[in-house]
């Protein structure tokens, strides 16, 4: 049984004012680009409320938070959270019309945007609710100054330097644990991005439920995440999960590649990697090419985002001798809710029930279904949602009273184990039964020149549904004449022969989310 959360709560004062007194001076975060210590974080985070406040900015207030991984993100979002108002971090790669949907949608009064993103921003459709406009990084002047055109309503400042000159103290807001903190937008791997309303509590419940019972995070732990703090999945992984237990953690500002990565993980030797499929696939095969990638810090490796092929899970365990702990997650209940314990993870898995987190697989009737059916995967507790921002249609779709419905087929074996199936619109119907493109492509990853594949549905001549395989060829390997036919009759000495693509067709890359899930819908549409 975790321990009860308290009624009064406030992420600020958990996550880095607690810390802060615990052990002022231990690291709280290594690198990029500069060391600090939980209480330079605590200071960072105190001056980013003050000049919030100052701002004008007041509790239940949106606050637009356009940063990269860095001191000043964390100081925007727990400063925003320490006076009551509600974090908004979205990508700071995006484009203009998604910034006009997130300014528009949350209705933010204030945006802070890093001076990279503000060629961007300052594209944006008119935005009379901006209040303030505050710009962060080296030439930050400048890009205030630039800004005046296209935002002369609002109020523009160098956050940087409105920082450092404000005072380094500031008094928490009084919040309930059900308050909102904080909005996290939906990938939008298929339809418009909605935004899923997170309580103080929530962040309490994952990372005691997931970083402390199932990871066993412990303040000697270096984290270093992969994926940005602007996800879900990022924002525990390399910020509010280390500051839990008084642990370090590794950011970084730069897009994520492999030589990144390893240069990071010899600098820092970090103990636990948090990454997603696609990117284990890049590390095993730019170590292959001949990088020098050394894992020897990792005590294990996490991956969430979509499922980790079998193939990919044994493959990083023989090369790198890091077992990958494969779990599921997602934007609206925060973190993982079905994972794997250390030593206990099995390929093609994704775990068990995280503590403090119920699961069930139902039909479409909502009926429970036997161990190792195909059905509709139904989850509650930990960091659940509150509802869609001013979305109660959709919330109502989404939710049933405590349950969250998650849009994912899945199946459950007998010893309790979760098998992902796919996403239901990736599932089809072949021949009257069930094809999971998870299963074709795992299958298909065993093939000595297959690197990425995504498999959707794609009727024939006749207007029957048939897998269709898209295929990215290791190390640019060409297409020679008879490989798809090649490939397919290898497949078939693996797969029933309704599970195998009627038609493979390979291409330089497959189309992804900014998190690295594979966008079928996508492929789907040009098989039409």
């Amino acid at each position: 049984m975790l321990p009860e959360i308290p009624q009064q709560l406030n992420i600020a004062e958990e996550f880095v004012s607690r810390p802060a007194r615990e052990h002022p001076e231990q690291t709280a975060i290594l690198g990029e680009p500069a060391r600090f210590s939980y209480a330079e974080v605590e200071a960072a985070v105190n001056r980013a409320a003050n000049v919030l406040r100052e701002s004008g900015c007041e509790a239940g207030q949106r606050v637009l938070i356009i940063l990269p991984d860095s001191i000043e993100f964390i100081g925007a979002f727990f400063g925003a959270a320490k006076i009551g108002a509600i974090a908004v971090p979205v990508n700071s790669m995006a484009r203009a019309a998604d910034y006009s949907y997130y300014v528009k949608d949350a209705g933010a009064r204030i945006a802070i945007v890093h001076v990279s993103a503000m060629a961007e921003f300052s594209r944006i459709e008119a935005a009379p609710e901006l209040r303030v406009l505050a710009i962060s990084g080296e030439g930050a002047g400048n890009a205030v100054k630039a800004a005046e055109p296209a935002f002369a309503g609002a109020r523009k400042l160098a956050w940087d330097d409105a920082w450092n000159q404000a005072s380094a103290r500031c008094e928490t807001h009084a919040t309930a644990a059900t308050d909102p903190a904080f909005l996290l937008y939906t990938s939008g791997s298929g339809g418009t991005p909605k935004a899923a309303i997170h309580r103080h509590a929530d962040m309490m419940r994952t990372s005691r439920g997931y970083a402390r019972e199932v990871l066993g995070l412990r303040a000697d732990d270096v984290c270093y995440s992969v994926s940005k703090l602007f996800f879900a999945y990022g924002l525990g992984n390399g910020m509010y999960f280390p500051f839990s237990v008084g642990a370090s953690t590794v950011l970084d500002a730069d897009k994520p590649k492999p030589e990144r990565t390893a240069e990071l993980l010899t600098k820092y030797r970090p103990t636990i990697l948090f990454s997603v499929p696609t990117f284990f696939a890049a590390m095993l095969r730019e170590a292959a090419r001949g990088l020098v990638i050394d894992c020897s810090s990792l005590r294990m490796a996490v991956s969430a985002g979509e499922t980790l092929p079998a193939e990919i899970f044994e493959r990083f365990r023989e090369t790198f001798g890091v077992e990958i702990l494969d779990g599921i997650g997602s934007t609206e209940m925060l973190h993982m809710f079905l994972s794997p314990g250390p030593g206990r993870a099995r390929a093609g898995s994704c775990g068990v029930e995280v503590p403090g987190c119920e699961a069930k697989i139902v039909d479409d009737e909502g009926r429970a279904v036997a161990d190792d059916a195909i059905g509709n995967l139904w989850v509650r507790g930990g960091g659940a949602f509150a509802g869609y921002w001013n979305k109660p249609e959709l919330t109502a779709r989404t939710k049933r009273g405590e349950w969250v419905i998650t849009g994912d087929k899945f199946t459950r074996d007998a010893d309790g184990y979760y098998h992902y199936c796919g996403r239901a619109d990736d599932m089809m119907k072949v021949a009257g039964m069930w094809v999971s493109p998870g299963e074709v492509e795992n299958a298909l990853l065993g093939h000595p020149m297959v690197a990425e594949v995504a498999v959707v549905a794609q009727a024939n001549e006749n207007g029957l549904m048939h897998p269709a395989a898209y295929v990215v060829l290791k190390n640019e390997m060409q297409a020679q004449g008879g490989l798809e036919r090649e490939i397919r009759e290898w497949l078939r000495q693996k797969l029933v022969s309704y599970k195998c693509p009627q038609t493979v067709q390979f291409v330089e890359k497959l189309p992804k989310t900014a998190t690295g899930k594979i966008q079928r819908f996508r492929l789907r549409s040009t098989s039409d």
